[in-house]
């Protein structure tokens, strides 16, 4: 039986999870963030790159094969600078501009790129995003619902409180008359393990509607009838 003097599970399940780490660093979850500095974020990649090491000794991965020789660096540098970038990193700067025009119609972005990772099994999830609204007082520029998205999407996450995130910063920030974020996208915790092969094609749908997309049914419909549409 091994022997490790760093965690006790039991111990731990028994007193409920630490909130601070062996550094004293706070714990945060997965689809959360927490803006860290340069140099936290380079002393948290080469600390990873250590554990991702005895990793590869635990699977009996030789590092002397000339594949394997910087593999624990590439994870390490991967997980912290763009498969989890969103946790540490500040929201992107937001542009929006007067609704002069008073526009209150539709304004829809879709084909938004969202690349995630499942927080379950830390496996990717891949997809798009569409996104549509009827501005208040206030419009987006157009690059900045596709920075919304993946800010949120480089995290740990699962796909309904993803949408929900979006949404709910998008709502904060210009109030919009009514809100549409559907997203659609693959689940490679599922292509790649489990079910497998029978899922390869399968995709999860998952839609956040406010305001008048949640209150006026012809509106919903005319908004997921755009968003289909090539």
């Amino acid at each position: 039986m091994e022997n490790n003097p760093m965690i006790n599970i039991e111990e731990e399940l028994a007193d409920g999870f630490p909130t601070l780490n062996r550094f004293k660093e706070i714990l945060f979850d997965a689809n959360s963030n927490i803006e860290l500095s340069e140099n936290d974020r380079k002393i948290m990649q080469r600390r990873l790159e250590k554990k991702f090491v005895e990793v590869m000794e635990i699977l009996r991965i030789s590092r002397n094969d000339p594949n394997s020789q910087d593999t624990a660096r590439r994870i390490s540098k991967m997980f912290v600078n763009e498969l989890m970038w969103g946790r540490f990193n500040a929201p992107p700067q937001i542009t929006v501009f007067p609704n002069r025009k008073k526009v209150d119609e539709l304004i829809i972005s879709k084909g938004i790129t969202v690349m995630s990772l499942c927080s379950h099994h830390w496996q990717p999830i891949s997809g798009e995003c569409a996104i549509g609204y009827i501005p208040g007082e206030y419009v987006f520029g157009l690059s900045k619902l596709s920075r919304i998205v993946d800010w949120f999407s480089r995290r740990g996450q699962i796909q309904e409180e993803l949408g929900e995130q979006i949404a709910d910063f998008i709502e904060e920030t210009i109030h919009p008359r009514a809100l549409g974020v559907v997203i659609k996208a693959k689940h490679y915790c599922m292509i790649a393990r489990g079910v497998k092969s029978n899922e390869t094609n399968s995709l999860m749908v998952t839609s956040v509607m406010r305001g008048l997309l949640l209150d006026e049914f012809n509106l919903r419909n005319e908004f997921l009838k755009l968003i289909e549409q090539n």
